[in-house]
């Protein structure tokens, strides 16, 4: 039972931990660019886009991203698929050519995590700083709506199951409305509360603010919530009935949890479907309703919150209204004491004027240093220091007047730790293509019956390249003399010498070589393909065999 347990916490912290990583993207160095393309996929709805289709949409948009690249987008776009932004599309590819295939058959959708905290930042970065009206006038809706719910729930009949979904829904946007309102506008006000230096005419606005607005809201709160609280301990023991009523006569996409929860099962593989349900439909939503308006847990409402957060806000307006008065009776004023300094400085000698300037501001006069510049840089006597090069002042020079070091001579910093993690990626790195190498010299004269995995077929593609780049075309001679349309490769092979893989292309017409892969399927018309070892690796082979 502990292993389980402990198996349950390390899942739901890996599950955290994939969750908090769709945030990275706004802290990267490249955020502005990542922030243009989450949008270009924001303004759409169920639709998978092509690396072409988002530089489209970039450029016509214009800003930071309008300028990105083929490559370059792609390596952002890459980017998000691993912070679980964007997910990779199943879309066939269908191309006439390798660099067309190369370029399109990669294709991005939206997640949904990742169109979350887009909607999320978006909202932060348009209305972060704005001061948000309180949706006071909801709050006598919520109380309407509790009471005339409870009418309905406690009459004979009870309510109908269509009537008290509508009534529920409409009750709970309205509350989560208000209360998010409340919530941001406090959030604002302990923004202001932090300053301690707020002119008059700030000082006036907040004033206002606090006294007749906080005000207003914190008397129709006080007002209405006893009636809301009464309303929620009528209708609150009818609930559970209630909520069991609407879910028989319409339960939406929890039906699909409560008929086998949508499991598709192949052998032992299953998939299920998680549903978020809507807000009123489940208990632990009217739990956290009531708990705003009423103490249940000891722990205090949101109403006794906002009642302390108000007090709060008018100590906070007392204490800057104190620190005002004593600046305009002269406690905090510096006026009398700047004046006899001025008439100091007026009757001082040139020389005591120095010595008062100096003990009154700190102000030294400058100090010359004979600093040579630099060799290259040829300085003639006549130039003035005030537009002749800059030179470097040694930092101990400039602090202590000395050049002699102080301190321990540090230690050579030790990069064996790195170059230890640098030579195993360099071997992963190695280790993955050999394996590659391996697997298509495997697949070799039977590509249609076998898959490719995604770095076997980038390396098979690489390798196509260079053969068809470094082959030669000869026409080909028909018969009695006559040439026949066409052509024929000649030496059209390319290898790997370190992975001892070679390469050979032919082209015999009428042939149509099928690539399978992870990726998509590949056609190669009037191409064949074969697969072997180059001779030195033959060699080797040889050799080591007699050994």
């Amino acid at each position: 039972m502990e292993g389980s347990a402990s198996g349950a916490v390390q899942d739901a912290d890996e599950e955290t931990r994939r969750r908090l990583n769709a945030y990275t993207y706004l802290s990267a160095p490249e955020r502005l660019e990542h922030v243009a393309i989450m949008r270009v996929f924001c303004g759409t709805l169920l639709a998978d886009l092509a690396v072409a289709d988002i530089m489209a949409k970039l450029r016509h948009d214009g800003g930071f991203a309008a300028g990105l690249d083929a490559d370059t987008l792609t390596v952002r776009l890459e980017q998000l698929v691993q912070w679980g932004n964007l997910l990779r599309s199943s879309y066939t590819v269908k191309a006439s050519s390798i660099s067309e295939y190369q370029r399109s058959r990669s294709r991005y959708q939206l997640s949904k995590l990742g169109e979350r905290v887009q909607r999320d930042a978006d909202g932060v970065l348009a209305e972060a700083d704005a001061a948000r009206e309180v949706s006071n006038e909801l709050l006598a809706l919520v109380e309407r709506g509790l009471r005339d719910l409870a009418d309905l729930v406690t009459a004979p009949g009870g309510v109908e199951p269509q009537d008290g979904l509508e009534r529920i829904s409409t009750l709970f946007v309205q509350f989560t409305e208000f209360a998010d309102s409340i919530r941001d506008f406090y959030a604002y006000l302990g923004q202001v509360l932090s300053r301690y230096d707020l002119d008059s005419a700030e000082y006036q606005g907040f004033k206002e603010l606090l006294l007749d607005y906080v005000e207003a809201i914190t008397e129709d709160v006080a007002f209405r919530a006893p009636r809301i609280s009464g309303a929620l301990d009528t209708l609150w023991p009818h609930i559970p009935a209630l909520l069991d009523r609407l879910d028989t006569h319409a339960q939406g996409l929890a039906g699909l949890s409560a008929h086998g929860e949508n499991r598709m099962e192949q052998g032992e593989n299953r998939m299920e479907t998680r549903v978020q349900r809507s807000r009123g439909r489940a208990l632990a939503d009217w739990e956290g309703l009531r708990g705003w308006f009423s103490d249940i847990d000891g722990q205090g409402s949101q109403v006794d919150q906002l009642r302390d957060a108000t007090l709060r806000a008018l100590q906070s307006l007392l204490a800057n209204a104190k620190r005002m008065l004593r600046s305009a009776t002269g406690e905090m004023s510096r006026r009398k004491d700047l004046l006899r300094l001025a008439r100091w400085f007026d009757e001082a000698a040139p020389q005591d004027a120095h010595d008062i300037a100096v003990s009154a501001f700190g102000l030294y006069g400058a100090r010359h240093l004979g600093i040579p510049p630099a060799t290259d840089e040829v300085v003639p006597a006549h130039t003035s220091w005030w537009t002749g090069p800059v030179v470097e002042v040694p930092v101990a020079l400039r602090e202590r007047g000395s050049r002699a070091q102080r301190g321990r001579t540090p230690a050579v910093e030790d990069h064996s730790a790195q170059k230890q993690r640098l030579q195993e990626t360099a071997r992963q790195r190695a280790a993955a293509r050999a394996a590659s190498g391996d697997e298509l010299r495997s697949a070799s004269g039977r590509f249609a019956d076998v898959c490719l995995t995604s770095a076997a077929l980038g390396l098979l593609l690489e390798l196509l390249a260079t053969a068809l780049g470094n082959a030669q075309l000869r026409r080909r001679a028909g018969t009695g003399g006559a040439e026949a349309a066409g052509f024929d490769l000649d030496s059209a092979h390319s290898e790997d010498a370190e992975l001892g893989i070679r390469l050979t292309v032919r082209r015999t017409v009428g042939t149509r070589t099928v690539l399978h892969s992870a990726d998509g399927d590949m056609l190669l018309d009037d191409l064949e393909l074969d697969i072997g070892r180059t001779s030195a690796a033959v060699d080797g082979e040889a050799e080591a065999d007699v050994s």
